[in-house]
């Protein structure tokens, strides 16, 4: 997430500079070869390069309002999470109570709903084949510390709960589903030893529920992509429009009866296409919000708050930082 007021112009030339290169390029290719041969007819009236615009704006607003539900779900999600932990961490702090063993009981069912956290944000940190998997992508991950490994789930788990729960765990598939399994059944076995009475113990396994209603709706994004039909149309509509696009500006500059007025189309063209460009940009890096970019929701340092907020509650105080933005940048992850 860019936490700063905006992208700064020249960031965002330097995000679309390929793309912009391109295109210059192109335009300025187009029109050298009208005013050196004087090939007029090659230019396109600008009525029919109007028309598909408009229809690339009509795909450009479905694909960006889309792509604004999943990534505003998403933080909606994790809003719900850190309400419902702080909520579950209260529970488990004023109703277990069992002697001379409370404090560890506590800690341990604290802890292990923070191995459920740092699991779930490990999970939906996975690739999958519709995210950006390039070259620059994956160094950003690198730099940004949002590439993941079995090595990350193992640590959590170390970290967190005991080496046996682990080595169970880690045998599963859905590891953070089942951590959620094992609390369930922890506290099923707190209730039958009365260290929790039957109304407590229904209040706390409510939590559990809802906590499994989050992560689904988390993995629901993250495992179903915005539909590929309507992706593959936006890009087919901007690539044509990009093609035909100098050849409408050249018919509109060429208008003027001067000769030099059609390198006019040059810089007409590329601002006209960079604007269009944007959007589609802006659209395609918010869609995925739980890829590990700059535009996605900070998951990780979402999870580490509500570590330190809950474990406090409990008195801790050895308590990991709080993670900020990432070094030399303002993206926190």
């Amino acid at each position: 997430m860019y936490r700063a007021y905006r992208f700064s112009f020249r960031q965002s030339l330097w995000w679309t500079r390929h793309t912009l290169a391109v295109a210059t390029v192109y335009a300025t290719a187009l029109c050298s070869l009208v005013y050196f041969t004087g090939w007029k007819w090659v230019a396109l009236p600008w009525q029919p390069v109007g028309l598909i615009g408009v229809a690339l704006a009509f795909y450009l607003g479905f694909k960006n309002n889309s792509a604004y539900d999943r990534l505003w779900e998403a933080r909606k999600i994790w809003g719900g999470m850190v309400n419902a932990s702080r909520s579950f961490a209260v529970m488990a702090r004023d109703f277990v109570h069992s002697g001379d063993e409370s404090d560890a009981l506590r800690k341990e069912v604290v802890h292990r709903h923070v191995a459920w956290l740092h699991m779930l944000t490990v999970e939906l940190r996975k690739i999958t084949p519709w995210e950006h998997q390039g070259k620059l992508s994956t160094e950003t991950r690198k730099r940004y510390g949002t590439h993941v490994t079995e090595e990350d789930a193992k640590a959590v788990l170390r970290e967190y709960v005991s080496e046996e729960e682990a080595q169970y765990v880690l045998g599963k598939g859905n590891r953070s589903s089942h951590l959620l399994s094992v609390q369930s059944r922890r506290l099923m076995e707190l209730r039958e030893t009365d260290v929790l009475d039957h109304f407590r113990h229904l209040a706390m396994q409510e939590l559990i529920t809802e906590f499994y209603t989050l992560q689904g709706k988390a993995e629901r994004i993250k495992k179903f992509p915005l539909p590929r039909q309507w992706v593959s149309a936006n890009a087919y509509c901007i690539t044509i429009f990009a093609a035909l696009l100098p050849f409408g500006m050249i018919d509109v500059f060429s208008r003027s009866g001067e000769s030099w007025a059609v390198f006019m189309a040059i810089p007409a063209t590329v601002v006209c296409f960079w604007i269009f460009w944007m959007m589609d940009r802006v659209g395609e890096y918010s869609e995925n919000p739980f890829e590990g970019l700059a535009n996605d929701v900070p998951i990780r340092s979402m999870a580490r708050g509500i570590e330190i907020d809950i474990r406090q509650m409990l008195d801790e105080t050895d308590l990991p930082p709080a993670i900020g933005v990432v070094e030399g940048t303002d993206i926190m992850v």
